[in-house]
């Protein structure tokens, strides 16, 4: 039965449990990214002097990127068992424990705990991650971008927000008889237990569930049992070629922005550019990795996730074109550039997950997003890791120009693929 063929009622009633579902994830990935932005802004430094050494200052990223990748395995097969609600909790408590853990370190200077909290406190990044799908999960395939497209949006809050609780976190420290350095994760805490009741309470009914059940009432689904396996999810997103495009476009496309986004502060700084100037560059680039992402969600209903997939990718191009071009230090082009790299990140970002979704049967598809999310985050750290040591050996002009190369390669993909194909379970 399709959508045209239900009651008038039914039809409004589901449409409201939508609206219902994408506003309690809006309110979770707004709390849940003040969380864990507020420690992110710090981390760095606090790993600095907890290990006494800027030489190790970047591996508390490095582990909360790891720790997201490895976040989305438990987390899909919670999801696929149980529903969108615990495996999103989940991440939320997890990334608190790691919060709690980060204040501790700071506390007793203990470096191999700060790493292991870092680890945990990735989880959060997870749960922000999945929230995009659980938008899709009760959305009509002609909104399923846009609903999709909203949620991300939402972290632009959390993005701005986070970082600037960096100040007023110092006197709660104070406060608290704790390192100044740790303030930050106090808001941290706050935010992702606030996230965690959001998402406990709120996220009724649960839009994986509700959809499954739908599905059956429809007379539109069968009796498989949903899969979350990302082992399983590997197999069904490489049996077909939808699915496909949409994973090598997230997991490029994620490469690409991270690589050239971690470098960009160090290759400022080189050229004596201030704090305040750097500072200025990342929020730019923030602002288009998130703010124009309902834009994209509308484009990708419109037109497709291979047309917005082919532009994301042209626009990656021309970010790391002007972020070659750019001299050390500060520069307009540079500030452009960063812009032109979230925005781009977004299109992708957009397009993928639209195209994985739609390119997998719906029974499989918690399994085929936990594994599209593994795969962001190690295309992630691997990208950081060897843009490292691309700009140590080489410059970051060359570290641009290999980034392009993949950002072409992804608009290569999207012109030769072919999409009409039908979701595709793996062979028995």
């Amino acid at each position: 039965m399709t959508t045209a063929e239900l009651p008038e009622s039914t039809v409004a009633d589901r449409a409201d449990t939508q609206r219902r579902v994408v506003r309690t994830l809006v309110a979770s990935q707004m709390l849940g990214g003040v969380g864990l932005s507020s420690g992110i802004a710090v981390g760095a430094l606090l790993a600095e002097q907890v290990s006494g050494s800027a030489r190790y200052a970047g591996l508390g990223g490095t582990f909360q990127v790891l720790g997201a990748a490895l976040a989305a395995i438990p987390m899909a097969r919670i999801m696929a068992a149980r529903g969108r609600r615990p495996g999103l909790a989940l991440g939320y408590v997890s990334a608190a424990i790691g919060a709690v853990g980060l204040i501790a370190s700071g506390v007793l200077r203990n470096f191999p705990l700060l790493l292991l909290s870092s680890l945990v406190f990735g989880s959060a990044t997870a749960s922000n991650s999945q929230s995009r799908y659980a938008a899709a999960d009760l959305a009509l395939p002609h909104r399923r971008a846009r609903d999709l497209s909203i949620v991300v949006w939402a972290t632009t809050v959390g993005s701005v927000l986070g970082p600037n609780l960096v100040g007023p976190s110092a006197p709660v420290a104070d406060a608290l008889g704790l390192p100044r350095l740790v303030g930050p994760f106090v808001f941290s805490l706050v935010g992702l237990l606030l996230a965690v009741g959001v998402v406990l309470l709120r996220l009724r009914p649960d839009p994986l569930v509700e959809a499954r059940r739908q599905r059956l009432a429809d007379g539109a689904g069968d009796t498989e049992p949903t899969h979350g396996s990302v082992l399983r999810g590997i197999r069904v997103v490489a049996a077909s070629p939808v699915a496909r495009l949409g994973l090598a476009t997230l997991a490029l496309g994620h490469g690409v922005m991270v690589s050239v986004m971690v470098m960009t502060p160090l290759h400022m700084a080189h050229g004596h550019a201030g704090l305040t100037v750097i500072g200025f560059v990342i929020s730019m680039h923030v602002l288009g990795m998130y703010a124009l992402s309902p834009v994209t969600g509308a484009a990708t209903d419109r037109f497709g996730g291979r047309v917005v997939a082919v532009a994301g990718a042209v626009i990656l191009v021309a970010a790391t074109l002007l972020a070659a071009a750019a001299p050390t230090g500060e520069s307009l082009g540079l500030t452009v550039g960063l812009f032109l790299l979230g925005l781009g990140w977004s299109c992708t970002l957009v397009a993928g997950s639209t195209l994985l979704t739609a390119g997998v049967a719906p029974a499989e598809r918690p399994g085929a997003q936990g594994a599209a999310d593994v795969l962001m985050g190690l295309a992630a750290g691997g990208g950081g890791a060897v843009a490292g040591v691309i700009v140590d050996q080489v410059s970051f002009h060359a570290l641009a120009l290999t980034s392009l190369g993949f950002a072409v390669l992804i608009g290569l993909l999207a012109l030769t693929v072919r999409t009409h194909a039908r979701p595709a379970r793996p062979a028995a």
